[in-house]
């Protein structure tokens, strides 16, 4: 089974980076694994993408999908021959659980707090969800609290854009606040789930969940792959925050 989450000091994250060299082979198996999964999720999961479109129409004005610039990353080979992750920009893709042309600046000043630990709550400072955002609508509140909202993604997957299996996307606002050693999280292509959501599920400081996707990182196989997937409907169904 998957080990509990290893502590992230502070003082671990701001030694040398020592990014693992991704092997070939669990790059294509992983593309391979991710391609299939996904297109037959997206096939048999469509009658759910029918019924959510519906009830987000008759709940709200507004479009069905939800898309948002993020930060991701792509193996790719520079000028020199040398192979290496670049940081890519890319739009996600979620279902709708906002009201419409909602401000994003709430959620901005959230994340540049939580990043920079100013929050003004302790509480808040290990959450890095927006408690009782008042731009949610009904059906959002459900669609968030079961991760439903997350499914559209898996067309950011086929697209290669994403993976099952990663670290978070982030904002682009969010890499704004990034010190140094923060940015190997971006080594990586970006999941729908990964080590920090199963384990940490919203309630981790930043720092916490930083060095999450950075072990992810430095560990990733197929069997670590397999292992979160495995843990993924658990922590969903355990409610412990959306990922």
């Amino acid at each position: 089974m998957l080990r509990q989450r290893p502590a992230h000091s502070e003082r671990a994250l701001t030694q040398p980076v020592q990014t693992r060299t991704a092997s070939t082979t669990y790059l294509l198996a992983k593309r391979g694994f991710d391609l299939v999964v996904s297109a037959a999720m997206l096939f048999v999961l469509s009658p759910l993408f029918a019924l959510v479109a519906v009830l987000i129409k008759l709940d709200s004005r507004g479009s069905v999908f939800f898309a948002q610039k993020r930060m991701g990353a792509r193996w790719t080979r520079d000028e020199n021959g040398s192979d290496g992750w670049k940081p890519q920009e890319f739009q996600i893709l979620k279902f709708r659980s906002m009201a419409q042309n909602a401000d994003q600046s709430i959620h901005e000043n959230h994340i540049r707090a939580f990043v920079n630990g100013t929050l003004e709550h302790e509480a808040e400072e290990r959450n890095f969800k927006l408690d009782h955002d008042p731009r949610i609508t009904r059906v959002g509140k459900f669609i968030r609290r079961t991760s439903i909202d997350e499914l559209p993604q898996l067309i950011n997957v086929v697209k290669g854009e994403m993976s099952l299996v990663g670290p978070r996307p982030v904002p682009i606002y969010e890499v704004e606040g990034y010190q140094p050693r923060h940015f190997e999280r971006l080594h990586a292509l970006p999941g729908i789930t990964g080590y920090w959501q199963v384990l940490g599920r919203s309630q981790v400081s930043f720092e916490e969940m930083v060095g999450m996707d950075i072990w992810y990182v430095r560990n990733a196989s197929l069997r670590l792959d397999l292992k979160i997937l495995a843990l993924t409907l658990p922590a969903v169904l355990r409610g412990k925050g959306a990922a």
